[in-house]
């Protein structure tokens, strides 16, 4: 099975993890076609292990083994992802340059979502959609700046997250099926 691994903190605070290091790691685990894609954390693998927390589980410790620092692993298939863009959350907005469209992955599923669109207190972040695992997202740009703080996201989402541009995560997608 192909699976995209949507990696949180390793080119932030300091850790900056070459792209070729990291292949490196995920390969040592026996984890085969092993690519990565930007420098941003997205590595793409085949393993025959279909139990998805065991196999995070085994990424994660030896990341954290290697690196000498956790990092949240969040593993999704291509049909997955797929599935996520044919929603198509943002069919009926007005996309403006002050808005940046994304999606938190989440770690874990999402408790009953509350009602949407549920905006942050500083109402820099909406989010618009939900699935078990994904929350659909707008960010706005505010005196030039994104939001700051995920603590809205960790809060509303009850769950570890990473977040990736909407349009990025469809140049993810691509590529991993590019094989």
């Amino acid at each position: 099975m192909v699976y995209i691994a949507l990696l949180r903190g390793i080119n932030v605070g300091g850790h900056m993890v070459k792209m070729e290091r990291l292949r490196e790691l995920f390969t040592e685990l026996g984890l085969a076609n092993v690519r990565t894609y930007i420098q941003s954390g997205n590595v793409f693998f085949e393993s025959a292990e279909e139990n998805r927390e065991t196999l995070t589980q085994t990424i994660e410790r030896h990341l954290q083994a290697a690196l000498g620092y956790a990092v949240p692993v969040f593993l999704r298939t291509i049909p997955e992802i797929e599935q996520l863009f044919a929603l198509d959350p943002f069919k009926d907005r007005e996309v403006t340059a002050d808005m940046r469209l994304c999606i938190a992955f989440t770690a874990n599923p999402i408790p009953t979502p509350p009602a949407l669109p549920l905006w942050s207190p500083k109402r820099d972040m909406e989010i618009v959609s939900m699935t078990t695992r994904e929350a659909f997202i707008i960010w706005y740009i505010i005196n030039g700046r994104p939001p700051a703080s995920d603590s809205f996201l960790a809060k509303t989402l009850a769950s570890a997250a990473t977040t990736r541009f909407y349009h990025t995560t469809a140049k993810i997608l691509e590529a991993a099926k590019k094989g």
